[in-house]
């Protein structure tokens, strides 16, 4: 028997997702999309040389494309037609929320139109992500492939790009189909599965590091490896922190009745932001490299391999930017998330306020402190976890995880927290039907 009053256990849980025909339905759907993007990403573009790509896809030169390739699941190194992925989208919805507090009308479909303005976001972030799909693919094709193509010419560049183009499309298609009909945010499972992926060519990689070397060489993948488990602990704890602020809703007479005063609180998440103020900061610390391969400048490279590349001589400032960085955006990225002006006009709409603050100007500054507060602590975490496992990799000389980090560790844990919580809400909302059919 599963007790009513109570969250479903693990057990509990997986007997119900086997039983529950509309669980299982979904599931289903869910499992055979992200099956079907994996197959995508292994069809080859025809006319380059692999063998090569990959050769410089590995090399110190390219460091950006290797951060891009564990997103894309391996799909820019094996160069499949969804070697783009889902990153258009990412990109274009990133682009749109900020375009959101800028643009009047995009912020009056956000918030004053419900549904109907909800879609009409989600119609021009595909047309940006169509956009952005097409810079993308004709960069690719005209830049990073053009040393590599077998017969490189105007239209190599315009069936390349739409291959890309169409790729990316079709998975941000089965995103939105994931999400609608399957278990989960699909972009999210999209980019965990790719970085999932990944995973065991790192581990074989570790195996084969620690059986050729010495003890020294266990030790360090060890220790490496229990670094990695405290940092997932942490990131859990971080990212169910938050802060409640207590709230009273005042006395209301409906009719007759006499309503009495209800407590409720304000959740306020110490890391609003989540794994956004990472991706900001790597976005702008691989510009200067971007750059590099362009200009072909000796001062200019000189100065971002020594300052702006992790593991080199002058790595502390790289790290120092770095964190400066994630502060900046994770600030940024909690103003946007969260409006201290337009949650106390809320509260005083609806006739509640904070024990001992006054309703308006007062309610708002104690809002923004407490968030100001709360911003810098998950901001400091967000460095920590961010520069600690790259400065012990370069210590303990174990480079099998190049790539794989604080980012990648942020998404895997934050999107199995948020699958398994809604997972555990259909579950409550499938035994409360029971109920009431009873």
């Amino acid at each position: 028997m599963i007790s009513r009053d109570k969250a479903p256990t693990a057990q509990e849980t997986f007997m119900q997702m086997a039983q529950a025909a509309g669980l299982r339905g979904r599931l289903l759907v869910t499992v055979g999309i992200l099956f079907l993007v994996r197959l995508g990403i292994h069809i080859p573009i025809p006319g380059i040389n692999r063998e090569q790509f990959r050769a410089a896809l590995g090399g110190s030169n390219q460091q950006v494309l290797s951060f891009l390739d564990i997103f894309s699941g391996g799909g820019l190194s094996a160069l499949g037609v969804f070697a783009l992925g889902i990153l258009p989208y990412i990109n274009a919805s990133i682009i749109i929320q900020l375009l959101t507090a800028a643009i009047p009308a995009l912020e009056n479909y956000q918030k004053n139109e419900g549904e109907a303005g909800r879609r009409k976001i989600s119609q021009i972030t595909r047309y940006v992500a169509a956009g952005w799909a097409v810079i993308q693919s004709v960069f690719i094709a005209s830049f990073w492939l053009k040393s590599f193509a077998l017969d490189f010419g105007p239209i190599f560049v315009a069936e390349t790009a739409l291959a890309l183009v169409a790729g990316s499309m079709f998975v941000m298609w089965a995103s939105e189909l994931i999400t609608e009909r399957g278990v989960g945010n699909g972009a999210s499972l999209l980019i965990f599965v790719n970085i999932v992926a990944t995973l065991p060519k790192s581990l074989g990689d570790t195996i084969n590091f620690a059986q050729t070397g010495g003890r020294e060489t266990v030790g360090s993948v060890v220790v490496l490896m229990l670094l990695f488990l405290a940092t997932i602990v942490g990131i859990v704890f971080v990212q169910e922190g938050m802060r409640r602020i207590p709230i009273i809703s005042a006395r209301r007479q409906v009719g007759r009745r006499v309503l009495a005063e209800q407590r409720s609180f304000l959740p306020l998440r110490l890391n609003q932001g989540g794994v956004m103020p990472i991706i900001f900061a790597a976005a702008v610390l691989s510009l200067p490299l971007l750059i590099e391969n362009f200009i072909h400048n000796p001062d200019y490279s000189k100065i971002v391999r020594t300052y702006l590349v992790p593991g080199a001589s002058g790595s502390w400032a790289y790290a120092l930017i770095y964190l400066v960085s994630i502060i900046f955006f994770s600030y940024f990225y909690s103003s946007l998330i969260v409006n201290p002006v337009d949650v106390a006009q809320n509260l005083k709409k609806m006739g509640s306020s904070i024990p001992g603050i006054r309703p308006g100007k007062a309610t708002t500054e104690y809002i923004e402190r407490v968030l100001n507060r709360l911003t810098f602590l998950g901001a400091i975490f967000l460095g920590l976890i961010a520069i600690i496992p790259t400065a012990v990799e370069s210590a303990l000389n174990v480079k099998t995880f190049r790539g794989f980090g604080a980012t990648s560790l942020l998404i895997l844990v934050g999107v199995a927290i948020d699958t398994a919580r809604q997972i555990q809400t259909y579950l409550i909302s499938q035994r409360y039907e029971g109920m009431v059919k009873q």
